[in-house]
Parts: structure tokens; sequence; C-alpha cells
């Protein structure tokens, strides 16, 4: 698979814990019409995974069920030869937002 620039901010940020597709997009900054298809492209590769959260749970919060993504062996090793070839990769993802504390 050819990694690009935008692929390796997919990936790392999966491997970040970034799940599930808007919130890759925000947190990376890429468009839908980029994300969506490199995360099919990942997949197809074997280095994600993909699960369907349940319909109850998605329907209990008033939204469609989303679809998580989970990083495999083989993407951890293509993810540390992307940060290799593209190093500016590792601070591209924008901080996640935490709750507040009370």
């Amino acid at each position: 698979m050819r990694m690009t620039y935008p692929t390796a901010i997919v990936l790392h940020a999966v491997a970040q814990g970034v799940r599930y597709g808007f919130d890759i997009i925000d947190a990376s900054g890429l468009q839908a019409g980029t994300v969506y298809p490199i995360l099919r492209r990942l997949e197809e590769e074997r280095l994600l995974t993909s699960t369907w959260e349940r319909v109850t749970k998605a329907r209990a919060d008033g939204r469609p069920p989303r679809r998580n993504y989970e990083i495999t062996a083989s993407g951890r090793k293509a993810l540390v030869s992307a940060l290799e070839r593209y190093p500016g990769v590792a601070r591209v993802l924008e901080p996640r937002a935490r709750p507040a504390t009370i």
C-alpha cells in the first residue's frame, strides 16, 4: 500500500485512540472525502479492523451507529515506517478535549 501523508495521519489517529470517522476528521483536520476512502483502504490492507457499535447504544444516544476502527499489529508496523517517513505526523493531531471536572 502506498503510504501518503494523509494516510499516515489517519493511521496515527486510530493508533492514538481516535476510533470513528467524525472524530478522525475533527482530530486530523482532513476532509470526510479524504478520511473515509483512506479508512476503507487501510481496512482492505488489514492495517485496521472495524466493528459497528450496537444499534441500541446509538439509538439511546439519538444518532446512527458508529463504525469503530482499531489498528492491527501490521498497522502498527506500517505506522512506525510512516512516522519515519513523515515525522511531522505525530504533531498533526489536535489535542482531544477533556471533560471538565468539578
